[in-house]
């Protein structure tokens, strides 16, 4: 990986999609500090100080301290990558999207109307943000005047949509101009950016502990996501030999590589945000034992309750999410249609449901590995409860699994190991030009 980096550094059109990529992601980083125009900047910093691990908390880790910042690109690329799943989830279900994901260019088309569908979805996601943090306040006003007066609330959401698209355009720029996928790069570049203040506010207390502790799970951690996310299931595939006038064609062997976890942090992410769902909604509702219950349970990553209802939502979405990933990719059609077969498998529906069996037995290995990473804060909260009382292990800052978080982990390991896949095929092409040369 160091030597493929170095090589890169000295070829000049490497060296300059290198340094493009970086530029944008200062100018993210940059723009990540710009507050929205009227925020009470006290109210926030209050406000964050008494979430310990709330759901503002773990939206703040993932866009790298734009939340806490209430910036114009608080909402991040995360409309975008919502957009997409709602797409992906609507194409095997209506049959005029399904019609143009399978017609030539119909991908292009697809990512057009994600954009389309980002531009809602950000407004929503605007709104319901500041709607989420003036629940949280007790007594002031977030933004003053919002709600009530009309060119107030146009303005702010406004302002907080068009971050969120230049944010989508800056990731679209290091994909075209730079090395990797831009949107998955502006994501990794927010996480790294918050570890280190996070990592500082973990070694203010416990400082031994703390600072063991989070080396050894976080390179245990990343050994087991790189083991896992590498992990294939190979599927052998034999092409029919087909004779036209006197050249013969195919009849060569190959696989179907299936991912042990083709679902990456999705299923995290849907977790995340319906677990904490009935947490909001009960604090607008009147107090009773079954209201407590939830807000006592469910409204922070504390307590029994809360780590296992997560967990088993982690794997049932990562089994429905894989699944309709499967469905769209219609492997067993695309293999008749090019004259493939699996041996042993009749073509067509036997193929099909053979793939969803082999693919359904992985995906309980991946979705239980996803399940114990979404649990790792849980885990280190009984472990600290057990060695320095029940009381310490309600800080969120002083939990050495938060520093980075478990999707974020997962996010920030994927992105590593795909940029240098690319950056290593960049120079094996440019090694292959030189050698036709």
């Amino acid at each position: 990986m160091i030597e493929a980096a170095q090589n890169a550094l000295r070829l000049p059109d490497l060296r300059r999609k290198i340094l493009f990529t970086i530029f944008i992601l200062i100018i993210y980083q940059f723009v990540s500090h710009v507050s929205v125009p009227g925020v009470d900047r006290e109210l926030i910093r209050d406000l964050f100080e008494n979430d310990e691990g709330g759901l503002l908390s773990v939206l703040n880790l993932l866009s790298g301290g734009a939340v806490r910042n209430f910036s114009v690109i608080a909402n991040g690329v995360y409309p975008y990558i919502t957009a997409s799943i709602i797409l992906q989830l609507l194409i095997p279900i209506i049959p005029r999207l399904e019609a143009i994901a399978r017609e030539p260019g119909g991908q292009d088309k697809i990512n057009q109307y994600t954009y389309y569908l980002a531009i809602p979805m950000a407004m929503l996601q605007a709104f319901g943000q500041i709607n989420l943090f003036q629940s949280q306040i007790q007594g002031g006003d977030l933004i003053p005047g919002f709600g009530d007066d009309f060119l107030v609330t146009a303005s702010v959401v406004l302002t907080m949509t068009a971050g969120t698209m230049f944010a989508i355009w800056l990731g679209e720029l290091i994909t075209e101009q730079g090395i990797g996928n831009g949107i998955s790069i502006i994501i990794f570049a927010g996480i790294v950016a918050r570890a280190p203040s996070s990592l500082a506010s973990l070694l203010e207390t416990r400082f031994v502990f703390n600072l063991v502790s989070f080396v050894a799970l976080t390179l245990i951690t990343v050994l087991v996501i790189v083991y896992i996310n590498e992990g294939v299931r190979r599927i052998p595939v034999q092409y029919g030999k087909r004779v036209r006038g006197r050249r013969v064609y195919g009849g060569q062997s190959t696989h179907i590589p299936l991912r042990v976890n083709q679902a990456g942090m999705i299923p995290l992410i849907f977790a995340q945000s319906i677990i904490t769902f009935p947490g909001i909604i009960a604090q607008f509702l009147p107090d009773g034992s079954v209201t407590n219950w939830i807000i006592d349970n469910l409204s922070s990553p504390n307590g029994f309750w809360y780590w296992t209802i997560y967990f088993f939502m982690v794997v049932g979405f990562t089994y429905f999410y894989t699944d309709v990933m499967m469905q769209n990719q219609n492997l067993a059609e695309n293999l008749q249609k090019n004259g493939g077969f699996i041996p042993g498998i009749r073509p067509g529906r036997r193929t099909q449901d053979y793939i969803q069996l082999i693919v359904r037995r992985i995906t309980l290995v991946g979705a239980l590995f996803l399940g114990f990473v979404a649990i790792l804060p849980g885990l280190m909260q009984i472990i600290i409860s057990i060695v320095y009382g029940s009381a310490a292990a309600t800080n969120f800052s002083a939990n050495p699994a938060n520093v980075i978080g478990p999707s974020g982990l997962i996010i920030v390991v994927g992105v590593v190991i795909d940029t240098m896949r690319q950056l290593e095929a960049q120079l094996m092409m440019r090694n292959y030009g030189s050698f036709l040369r």
